[in-house]
């Protein structure tokens, strides 16, 4: 088994606009006043690459120098902070991981790396249980995310899922006007 490596990407404080403009999206839209401030993270899983490479990749691929802060297996968190995580469901299009594998590709054209993405939301103040409940509900699509494990997984490959038997209608062609009438309702 490949060793999954773990990288945490934040924007630097004077360039963290997209969390500034989250954290007063969720103070106005949901009036959440014991949140006093957001911090927006992303977090990539990669498997696939050596110790240099991965190295390389962590300041060439997932982050920009300048303008981001880089922590390698755990993100840092104050005192008073609470973090969880969003990723995309099985099946649906990740456009930062996709980016990145090619990203990953192009620097080291014999490798064939994955990398699974996902967001990374640290939110600081004295929020209730139902305060974070209420943000989650309100930063998660569940058509096409879910709220993803903070432990580091243990492969990045997806497994199938043997789909549930589909039911059958039986007599469904032959049925009367009365009989469709009870199956709509």
């Amino acid at each position: 088994m490949a060793m999954i490596r773990r990288v945490f990407v934040e924007k630097k404080d004077g360039f963290a606009g997209e969390a500034r403009a989250l954290l007063a999206d969720l103070r106005d839209n949901l009036g959440i006043k014991a949140l006093k401030g957001l911090r927006l993270l992303n977090r990539y899983d990669a498997c696939g690459l050596s110790a240099h490479e991965w190295q390389r990749a962590c300041q060439a691929v997932f982050a920009e120098p300048p303008l981001d802060e880089v922590r390698q297996e755990k993100p840092a968190l104050a005192t008073g902070e609470t973090a969880f995580a969003v990723e995309y469901l099985p099946g649906q299009y990740d456009q930062r991981a996709d980016s990145a594998v090619q990203c990953l590709q192009l620097l080291f054209p014999r490798r064939r790396p994955e990398v699974a993405a996902a967001r990374v939301i640290v939110l600081r103040g004295e929020l209730e249980p139902s305060d974070l409940d209420t943000v989650k509900n309100y930063l998660i699509n569940p058509v096409d995310s879910r709220e993803a494990a903070m432990a580091k997984p243990r492969s990045l490959t997806l497994r199938p899922v043997a789909p549930a038997a589909v039911p059958v209608l039986k007599g469904f062609r032959t049925m009367s006007d009365e009989g469709l009438h009870r199956l709509a309702q």
